[in-house]
């Protein structure tokens, strides 16, 4: 997508734009593209609501690029600018395993899957805040943002720990959580859906969701903690 926002982020520029209305407009795009996913799993209409989905993700992830390229082009950077991207990543991708949850019901009512979508949507929201706390943390101690040591402070200081984190980060499982990546699963789950006439695939994808929300929520608190981010 950076290949591809700097000719949006041009026509942005001229239509007046400002990088907090971009952003306001990523948040938009974000949550419509977790509501698209929730409306319907069955039939041909599923799979149209999932691609509808996606295309609204993919446009969430060129704002969020037009949007600095934006504030950087005019030299209007702010500190709202960054909360607000901040709240929109939160927001978008919380809507969007909510969005899963439901579709994997088949509607917004008890039975499991809704339940498992809200908790991989706190499982996302934690770990976002388990990360953007390192800075508060930091802050409140009178620290820079950053560790002096820079990308060395991400590193566990125990060698086991080190080595373990590195065997799950090549693994990449962490990204089925990332609303670009799970929106294109949604769209994969939604052919062998119809395929297959049936919702089978994306309650599949819901269960996969929701553990590895669990399981990457504990072990990037356990990442954090052991490193030197926090000294």
């Amino acid at each position: 997508m950076r290949n591809v926002s700097p000719y949006f982020t041009w026509l942005f520029v001229r239509i007046g734009f400002s990088p907090n209305q971009l952003t306001y407009l990523m948040i938009l795009c974000g949550m419509l593209g977790g509501a698209a996913v929730a409306v319907t799993p069955h039939g041909a209409a599923g799979l149209v609501w999932a691609i509808a989905g996606a295309v609204l993700i993919q446009a969430y992830l060129l704002l969020d690029c037009s949007d600095g390229e934006v504030a950087r082009f005019r030299k209007r950077t702010s500190i709202t600018g960054v909360f607000l991207d901040r709240i929109g990543h939160y927001m978008s991708e919380v809507t969007l395993l909510v969005g899963l949850g439901v579709r994997a019901q088949g509607a917004w009512e008890n039975g499991g899957y809704v339940e498992l979508g809200l908790l991989a949507a706190l499982g996302a929201a934690l770990i976002k805040a388990e990360t953007d706390n390192v800075v508060v943390a930091r802050a409140k101690s009178g620290l820079s943002a950053d560790p002096a040591t820079g990308d060395r402070a991400l590193r566990p200081e125990s060698t086991g720990l080190a080595l373990a984190r590195e065997a799950v980060s090549l693994l990449k499982f962490h990204r089925i959580i990332g609303a670009v990546e799970l929106s294109l699963l949604i769209v994969a789950a939604a052919v062998v859906d119809r395929l297959t006439d049936g919702i089978a695939a994306t309650r599949v994808l819901a269960v996969a969701v929701a553990v590895v929300a669990v399981v990457q929520t504990g072990l990037h608190f356990v990442s954090i903690v052991a490193s030197r981010r926090l000294k």
